[in-house]
């Protein structure tokens, strides 16, 4: 029974969905397990580039099985526009399956979260305004909207009455907003039953029987480690768990049927949003990485905040979920550089630090300390072995797998495709 859980190591956007796409053709069914559409994932097949935001990687994969876990928050209508715009290019999109137990984005969801974020003003989190926080508020309060409950309309109406009745005051009295109408809501909300239905299943029913037919299951996680609502630089993180765990919970699959936990890195390290940043640079080479790397959201489309290298939350992502490898990304970003600086430790109050300091005041004032890397200049695109890699490049790749505590069993040179070096299987 493989179950392997594929997750982002550094604050999101570290390539996931070139690793699960990647491993798409091997496994049974892809897994998209915490998050919503505040997630992003590009994934280039031949000359095709596809954005997806909610829907798992594995749905561009034949033969793939893609699956939205309970732990997904789900809007209905980024739901369908996803569906439509693989639809027209061709893509078959008929196997996805949604648990019965997930949750709606309501409209006032997002409504909330918009108002909220603006009048926090300087104190912004930098959430993406989709509404994801307050539908997952609205689960822990037990006032959340699920799949299932579209299929009876009682139940619908009572819960959102249940969910506006607080919500609505708060709108018009602190926001000075126009409350919103239980009845249009319900309505809006029915609409999307019909259309849903075929999708709507028992997922944790499906995934623990496939793992008992020795069927290969990957579970997906959005945004990263450093994001975690647990375990991520708070309060500057996501509503959910992409940690290891959350894998767990969030597909209703026990933890001693995971097998491998693949915790993905970029070469570099990006940030999407506020709150602390180590290694980020502001001058001509942060500009380099981030257009060189291609570094805009692909959810937010805003600009992704740029630095080296951080060995120290490597080592922090490894320990939280348990990885086992770690693939790569972006090595050929990197090329060019004379000297590639990696930061190994902190420098917190004139002591050097080489963990994560558990302490929100002291990472926000930590400093890197950095060592020097030779870079290199050679295209290294064409790579298919890790012996065609240029000797520094290769010493690089080695350095960080030391620094980093798992071995670096893949490593991508390029977006595509077929521009990944397999060191190790990952199955």
């Amino acid at each position: 029974m493989p179950a392997l859980v594929l997750l982002g190591a550094q604050w999101g956007d570290e390539g996931k969905g070139k690793a699960t796409d990647l491993l798409g053709g091997s496994v049974d069914y892809v897994v998209r397990y915490q998050g919503g559409n505040n997630a992003g994932h590009t994934v280039v097949v031949g000359d095709q580039k596809y954005a997806l935001h909610l829907l798992p990687s594995g749905i561009l994969s034949p033969g793939c099985t893609p699956v939205i876990g309970n732990g997904v928050v789900v809007d209905p209508s980024v739901l369908f526009s996803e569906l439509n715009g693989l639809n027209e290019r061709g893509v078959d999109t008929s196997k996805l399956l949604i648990s019965g137990n997930a949750h709606i984005i309501t409209p006032y969801n997002v409504t909330v979260d918009k108002v909220t974020e603006r009048f926090l003003g300087k104190r912004k989190i930098g959430t993406t305004g989709r509404g994801i926080g307050p539908t997952y508020a609205d689960k822990i309060n037990r006032v959340g909207i699920r799949v299932q409950d579209l299929y009876d309309e009682s139940i619908l109406t009572q819960k959102v009455e249940a969910a506006l009745d607080v919500k609505n005051q708060i709108l018009t009295k602190l926001y000075n907003r126009r409350a919103i109408s239980v009845d249009q809501v319900v309505e809006e909300l029915l609409t999307y039953a019909d259309r849903l239905a075929p999708y709507v299943a028992d997922t944790v029913l499906v995934l623990n029987q496939a793992l008992e037919d020795d069927k290969v299951v990957l579970f997906e996680g959005g945004q990263g480690t450093l994001l975690d609502i647990d375990h991520g630089t708070y309060p500057f993180v996501t509503s959910s768990n992409p940690t290891a765990g959350g894998a767990c919970t969030g597909a209703g699959v026990g933890p001693t049927k995971i097998s491998r936990v693949i915790g993905i890195l970029k070469a570099y390290t990006t940030r999407v949003g506020s709150g602390p940043f180590p290694t980020e640079l502001f001058d001509a080479d942060g500009d380099a990485l981030r257009r060189i790397g291609g570094e805009r959201g692909v959810t937010t489309g805003r600009d992704r905040r740029c630095g080296w290298f951080d060995a120290v939350i490597a080592r922090y992502a490894t320990r939280v979920n348990g990885l086992t490898d770690f693939f790569l990304t972006k090595l050929d970003v990197l090329t060019g550089w004379e000297q590639i600086p990696v930061c190994v430790a902190y420098e917190i109050d004139g002591k050097r630090v080489e963990e994560l300091p558990y302490s929100q005041s002291d990472f926000h004032h930590a400093k890197p300390v950095y060592e020097n890397l030779p870079g290199w200049s050679e295209d290294i695109t064409k790579a298919k072995t890790f012996a065609d890699l240029p000797k520094n490049a290769q010493d690089y790749v080695k350095a960080l797998e030391e620094m980093s505590g798992a071995p670096i069993s893949a490593i991508g040179v390029g977006p595509g495709r077929t521009e990944t070096i397999e060191i190790n299987s990952f199955i």
